[in-house]
């Protein structure tokens, strides 16, 4: 399973309620698709696990995988810090008819290199999807060493890796020492073309929701050797990049997305939404008429 080099993990849209809104959802995919996207993530990072319950997190998989219908790869968050438990939404999301699965190192457990390895292969030996690894040592305050995602690279269906460490000494070791058809995705809209330069597969990004079409543009220009023109691509985003992290993600994209047309309501508790001042500072990074949806 190619899962492409532009792949947006998804934020969960919510009603006035705080509940999941399917309609919002679905407005989202089709804007996502139209604008470049390869493949989603769903109840990621962006998405807000944390705060999704497990009959949530299967009705968005369910939803998701039946709205895309085959046209894009549905990658579901199935990672926990609790072995058993991803197993068993591993299973439930396979059921589902999801492309693979995205799994975050474990959270405050803190296991070691030997444990994450464990933890990792346990749920490969489950399922026969396709296995993205996800390494945010910065959420997590848990490390996967270089050694051990080549160690995990050795098992049949844990295929790429999401490295958001922001290392690219490390990416680059991966990228050098894992077999052919193993890939690795940046996990920082800011180093999706240096990670590229290095042998890097592509991006999972945040950004993707609101300059997914640039976005594009800059990985399809690196890719035919047009670099002066991916290189002025990205440092335009640059600015975007940052103030989509202004206050805790994805709190400000939410904001932009809201701003621009594409309804998708607030975040969860203990997220808050971003103030009026807030509001205003993105604003100075984000031109938001510019990404009007219809404009």
């Amino acid at each position: 399973m190619d899962f492409g080099q532009l792949i947006t993990a998804m934020v969960t849209p919510f009603d006035e309620r705080g509940e999941i809104d399917f309609d919002a959802t679905k407005n989202l995919l089709e804007h996502l698709i139209k604008t470049g996207t390869d493949a989603v993530v769903v109840a990621g990072t962006t998405g807000e696990s944390p705060t999704l319950s497990t009959e949530e997190k299967l009705e968005l998989f369910s939803f998701v995988i039946k709205e895309a219908n085959g046209r894009i790869p549905v990658i579901a968050g199935t990672g926990t810090n609790n072995t058993k438990a991803s197993i068993e939404l591993t299973k439930e999301a396979e059921k589902l008819g999801a492309d693979g699965i995205m799994l975050v190192a474990p959270y405050y457990n803190r296991p070691n290199q030997d444990g994450l390895y464990a933890h990792f292969k346990a749920i490969a030996e489950e399922t026969d999807l396709p296995i993205m690894i996800y390494n945010i040592p910065g959420r997590t305050a848990c490390n996967i060493e270089v050694d051990t995602i080549v160690k995990l690279s050795e098992i049949d269906n844990i295929v790429s890796v999401k490295e958001a460490s922001g290392n690219l000494d490390a990416m680059a070791e991966i990228i050098e020492r894992t077999k052919d058809g193993f890939v690795l995705y940046s996990g920082d809209d800011s180093l999706t073309l240096p990670v590229l330069a290095i042998g890097g597969k592509g991006i999972v990004s945040v950004a993707s929701h609101i300059v997914g079409d640039a976005m594009k543009e800059m990985i399809e220009a690196f890719n035919r050797g047009d670099i002066e023109k991916a290189g002025a691509i990205h440092r335009k985003l640059l600015p975007t990049f940052k103030a989509l992290f202004s206050a805790p993600s994805p709190a400000p994209l939410k904001a932009v997305l809201n701003l621009t047309g594409i309804p998708v309501g607030d975040v969860r508790l203990p997220l808050v939404p971003l103030n009026e001042e807030q509001v205003e500072v993105l604003k100075q990074h984000i031109n938001v008429n510019e990404l009007k949806v219809g404009k």
